[in-house]
C-alpha cells in the first residue's frame, strides 16, 4: 500500500517511541505492525530520517546491530515526542473527518 503524503514521519517516529532503532528496525516494525499493509521504501525512510534529525526530533549514534554489525540507532528527543503527539492528533483528526464523509448519507 502506497503511504499518503505526510504519514511517512508520523510512522517512523511512532516506531521510535518505544525503543531506538536502526532504518532496517523501523522498515520491520512498521511491516510487522500493519501485517504487512505497508511497506516502507528505504530511500524514503533514510530521507525522512535525516530531515527528522535536522529538525531535532531525532538523535543518532553508532551502534551494533543483532547481526552484530555496525548500525545507526534513531532515537525520539523530547521535541521528536511532543511532535509525534501533535502529528497523531492530527491524524486522527484527519481520519475522523474522511470516515464522516465515507459514511455520510447522499445530500447531507
Amino acid at each position: 500500500m502506497n503511504l499518503l503524503q505526510g504519514t511517512l514521519d508520523l510512522l517512523v517516529m511512532r516506531a521510535l517511541a518505544g525503543e531506538p532503532r536502526h532504518g532496517y528496525g523501523v522498515v520491520d516494525w512498521v511491516r510487522r505492525t500493519t501485517g504487512g499493509t505497508i511497506e516502507v521504501e528505504d530511500g524514503a525512510l533514510y530521507t525522512s530520517l535525516h530531515r527528522m534529525h535536522e529538525r531535532g526530533w531525532l538523535t543518532a549514534e553508532w551502534g551494533v546491530s543483532e547481526n552484530n554489525r555496525r548500525a545507526k540507532y534513531y532515537s525520539l528527543t523530547a521535541a521528536g515526542r511532543a511532535r509525534l503527539a501533535e502529528a497523531a492528533a492530527e491524524w486522527d483528526r484527519y481520519a475522523a473527518a474522511v470516515a464522516q464523509v465515507l459514511t455520510a448519507e447522499d445530500g447531507a
